[in-house]
């Protein structure tokens, strides 16, 4: 009996991304690929890339290279690059990055074991050829759900024309209903990321992931829903709806407010402890997703909005909108209704044309936002965008020092937004147990990975609760942005009963 083929999938960037992974993972073990987690183990490393910003590449190379140097003195026989960034330059990271023995696209993920195959027996696939994916669906959004179910176009995490085999392995299922995207998961954390849609129809000048995500196109609510449900079954407790913009979920299925409709669904699911929604844009939230948002058990309070920046010219000159007052006033909105709501965003700061007193703004705004989690970037040309073409760029020196700068107030006031907390009564998932940090664990104003955490100070004569569990605690304490907490109960039991 030959010797089973063997391949690890070494995931970087977003939550999107990860998805996928889980996707290409359903597939090859589906078509009889053993899954290994260290790539050293494994015959072909894929390495499913980020393309979104110039520190994002450089890693997807560097973990290229780092797979590249396991032929030398391990099992692995080839390094295979999938994702964003060999999407976005296909041929043109092939003949930079020679290491890599093959470059993927989205249009190969439906045949990516024969693909592999290929690559593993010594052959040459073509690497991909890029293209601009925003012109494959129609204009018309309310085009695109019949386009897009040809098969002919590949919208990764999306249902497929294909029927999946009946004798799946198990732990691999159709996300949902007989033409759904297979999909198994890698790892077993208690939360999972689900796909409401993919692409984008913005239009930011500084972005270039429409050009190679495409235009937004929604997944159905049954397909949403019935993912969610083999993933409860799989043992997950929080869900994260991802997409590159969920605010415009169903605008293409004929109900932008299809959001509101779906997430109490989605709460009803049995087994799941949260749902949460990520990437929300601030212009297109209206007061009936903030009341679903803030008042449906088990739909968590959290609102990750991408406000960028908060300086009217420079907004303008992003083709975004909004001002720091309008800001504010969203933000006052959501906390009249949750006081305790979560709150993010990311902002690019040394925009061209940027002023002091565009940053000024922005450090007004950031002041009053109290918001729990910052990201901030500085701004680089990224190919192919608009802001690229922009004069009055700003010299790295200028665009280093405002990002030194923003950064360390974002860090003092995500810091007090941590210790206005100490006093509350907060519901924590936990994430992981383990002899050096302990229990750790997310509360509802804490994504997985970006915003924190939560140290349960857990007595060691009671059982610590497993990953999964949910405990009721009493902010302590806070370190920068995590909390410290302390156990009042967890749910179906008080703490003393955790370990019976």
């Amino acid at each position: 009996m030959p010797e089973r083929r063997t391949v690890a999938l070494v995931t970087l960037g977003c939550a999107r991304n990860e998805v996928d992974s889980e996707e290409l993972a359903g597939r090859l073990a589906a078509d009889g690929w053993d899954l290994v987690e260290d790539a050293a183990d494994a015959d072909v490393a894929v390495v499913n890339t980020c393309g979104f910003v110039e520190a994002a590449k450089k890693d997807s190379v560097d973990a290229l290279l780092e797979a590249n140097d396991l032929k030398d003195h391990g099992r692995t026989q080839a390094v295979v690059a999938v994702g964003c960034m060999a999407e976005r330059y296909g041929k043109e990271l092939a003949e930079a990055l020679p290491e890599a023995d093959g470059v993927l696209g989205f249009d190969d993920y439906a045949d990516i074991s024969d693909r592999l195959q290929t690559i593993l027996s010594g052959g040459v696939h073509a690497s991909h050829t890029p293209r601009d994916r925003r012109k494959l669906l129609p204009i018309s959004p309310a085009e695109r759900q019949d386009a897009s179910g040809s098969g002919k176009i590949a919208l990764p995490g999306h249902a497929q024309e294909d029927t999946p085999p009946a004798d799946l392995p198990e732990g691999v299922a159709p996300a949902s209903g007989p033409r759904a995207p297979l999909r198994r998961r890698l790892g077993d954390s208690p939360v999972a990321s689900v796909k409401l849609a993919s692409g984008c129809d913005r239009r930011c000048s500084f972005c270039a992931i429409p050009s190679f995500r495409g235009s937004f196109i929604s997944r159905r609510p049954s397909d949403v829903l019935g993912e969610t449900r083999w993933l409860a079954e799989q043992g997950v407790k929080e869900v994260m709806l991802v997409s590159e913009n969920n605010t415009s979920y169903g605008k293409d299925l004929g109900d932008i407010r299809l959001l509101e409709t779906l997430l109490p669904e989605l709460a009803a699911v049995p087994g799941l402890e949260r749902i949460r929604v990520s990437y929300l844009q601030p212009a297109e939230m209206r007061p009936g997703l903030i009341d679903v948002l803030t008042s449906t058990d088990k739909v968590v309070p959290y609102f990750d909005l991408s406000f960028q920046h908060s300086a009217p010219g420079v907004l303008r000159a992003m083709r975004r909108f909004g001002d720091t007052d309008r800001f504010l006033e969203l933000l006052d909105t959501i906390r009249a209704k949750a006081p305790q709501a979560g709150a993010r965003s990311n902002f690019i700061v040394g925009f061209p044309g940027e002023t002091e007193e565009d940053v000024a703004e922005l450090e007004r705004f950031l002041t009053g936002a109290r918001l729990d989690a910052i990201g901030v970037f500085g701004y680089s040309d990224e190919d192919g965008t608009e802001a690229a073409t922009y004069e009055n760029k700003l010299d790295p020196e200028v665009v280093a020092e405002r990002l030194a700068r923003v950064s360390m107030l974002a860090e003092e006031l995500t810091a007090q937004r941590a210790e206005e907390r100490i006093g509350e009564t907060i519901e924590v998932l936990v994430d992981r147990v383990d002899d050096e940090d302990g229990v750790i664990g997310r509360a509802a104003h804490q994504a997985p990975e970006t915003d924190g955490q939560v140290r349960l100070t857990w007595s060691d004569d009671v059982a610590a609760p497993a990953p999964g569990r949910m405990v009721v605690a009493k902010v302590v304490a806070s370190e920068g942005v995590d909390l410290v907490a302390e156990p009042l109960g967890i749910e179906g039991g008080c703490t003393e009963e955790a370990g019976r």
